[in-house]
């Protein structure tokens, strides 16, 4: 977590390579046998997808290209009985939580994720979304549901979850607790 202005350049494009490329090398690599059989290919995406947070530009960027690459692919490949999905889920308990709450900057942005629209949601909660999406061959699949508005209108909803999310000096509060250039050491 780093502000535009600082982050080392090494961070974007790890975080892209592995969050966006290696969804498209996943893809490529699957596709022969799923087309085989019309099956259904799915990336996890984020919330991050379609709302957009400070401090987190090669994430959010590579989130929504996840989603958007979902979009295209499934049109690409509907003609051929192959489905196509996108996930995402809010926060929930992974490592990268783990560093997301041990960086100052994070809890800042966040409050550590115990309350209101950042409130993290049980695992368990994720993975049953996930597997009915996979069952239903779902085009997406957000978790939990009452973000689905913000994924069905992203235009609408943003300036609202700007407003409410990073309330008075949130935003400039994090960058002072941010690493300057993006790269996470464990504390």
């Amino acid at each position: 977590m780093a502000p535009l202005e600082t982050l080392d350049s090494e961070v974007w494009e790890r975080v892209v390579d592995i969050g966006l490329s290696g969804v498209w090398r996943a893809f490529r690599a699957g596709l022969p046998h799923v087309k085989r059989h019309r099956g259904h290919l799915l990336a996890v995406s984020s919330m991050a997808a379609f709302v957009h947070s400070p401090l987190n530009g090669p994430y959010v960027t590579a989130k929504a290209g996840v989603w958007a690459l979902c979009d295209a692919t499934r049109l690409e490949l509907r003609h051929e009985g192959v489905g196509v999905g996108s996930a995402h889920p809010t926060f929930f308990k992974t490592p990268m939580m783990d560093d997301v709450h041990a960086d100052p900057a994070g809890t800042t942005l966040w409050g550590g994720n115990r309350a209101g629209l950042w409130k993290t949601v049980p695992l368990g909660k994720v993975v049953d979304a996930v597997v009915t999406g996979i069952e239903r061959r779902s085009p997406m699949i957000v978790v939990p549901r009452r973000i689905a508005p913000a994924a069905r209108t992203p235009g609408l909803v943003r300036p609202l979850v700007d407003r409410i999310g990073f309330r008075g000096t949130t935003v400039p509060d994090a960058i002072a607790r941010a690493s300057e250039t993006g790269w996470i050491t464990r504390r």
